[in-house]
Parts: C-alpha cells; structure tokens; sequence
C-alpha cells in the first residue's frame, strides 16, 4: 500500500505566490549584510567609531538634494542632543547607537521611493507614554521647531 502514496511536494521559491521582497528591501538588507561584514574586521573601538561616521557622513553626502539637507540637520541635532549616541549605518541609512544598540534612524524618502523621508526609532528607545506612543515620524522638511522637537525626543529616548 505504501507504493500507492505520492511524495510530498516541495516548494520552493518559485512556488510561492507571494510577492516578496522588493528590491529596495532586498537592496537594504544587503547593504545590512556588509554593514556586519565590515564592523566585524574593523580594529578598536575607537577606530569603529570614526569609520561608522565617516560612513554616515558619506552615504549623507550621496542623498539627493532634500533627503540630505534633512540628513546633515538631524545629524548635527543628534550629535548636540545626545552625544553619546554613536553614528553608525543601520541597512544602509544613518543611525544613532547606544552600547551598540540602534536607538534612531532616518531613512531617505529616495530609498524606497517613498514621498517622504522618515525619522524614527527602534525599541531601545525610552519613548514609553502609556500604552501607545509614536516610534517614527514623516519629514518633508525640517523647521527649526521641528529640529528642537526632535532634540527633546532624543535626549529622552537615551535617558
């Protein structure tokens, strides 16, 4: 009787009918690849710092015109805001660490072609408000208002 039963099919990539990743999102993920591949064969600490800022500043420097105005500004405010925090890139765009630990991020509107960059923040950030509280936020552009907001934001998510 064992004969008679058919194999189980397998499915593979091709298989699925689901969309996936998209490029952008497989682009990203890459860039998040040899972002460890680096950090992994860099030297001291000191070292890793100074290279992860050079890197920001760098991949700042190759945004379009908008998105890196955004990018110079947030960094300069972080920078005076939480000087602790360490520049480093996280998938590709710039972020902001703590003992290693990302707490914010931009991200570009061009990376994943959306219509507005976004500023955000991961889990490790002390944004905690009850039982919800924003952890990212659409920039179009930066007033001066908003750079003091996102100031008093980074000083409590470190805190």
């Amino acid at each position: 009787m064992k004969d008679s039963q058919k194999p189980a099919k397998s499915v593979t990539a091709t298989d699925r009918t689901s969309e996936g990743f998209t490029d952008e999102e497989r682009a990203a993920m890459k860039e998040r690849a040899q972002e460890l591949r680096a950090s992994a064969r860099r030297g001291s600490r000191a070292d890793k710092a100074a290279e992860d800022e050079v890197a920001v500043l760098a991949k700042i420097a190759e945004m379009q015109e908008s998105d890196r105005a955004m990018a110079e500004r947030l960094h300069a405010v972080i920078k005076a805001s939480a000087p602790d925090l360490a520049p480093k890139l996280w998938y590709g765009m710039p972020a902001y660490a703590k003992d290693g630990k990302v707490v914010c991020f931009f991200q570009s509107a061009q990376k994943f072609n959306a219509r507005y960059a976004t500023f955000g923040f991961s889990d490790k950030a002390n944004l905690d408000e009850g039982a919800m509280w924003p952890t990212s936020y659409a920039l179009k552009e930066l007033t001066a208002d908003d750079e003091a907001r996102i100031g008093a934001l980074v000083q409590k998510a470190v805190n």
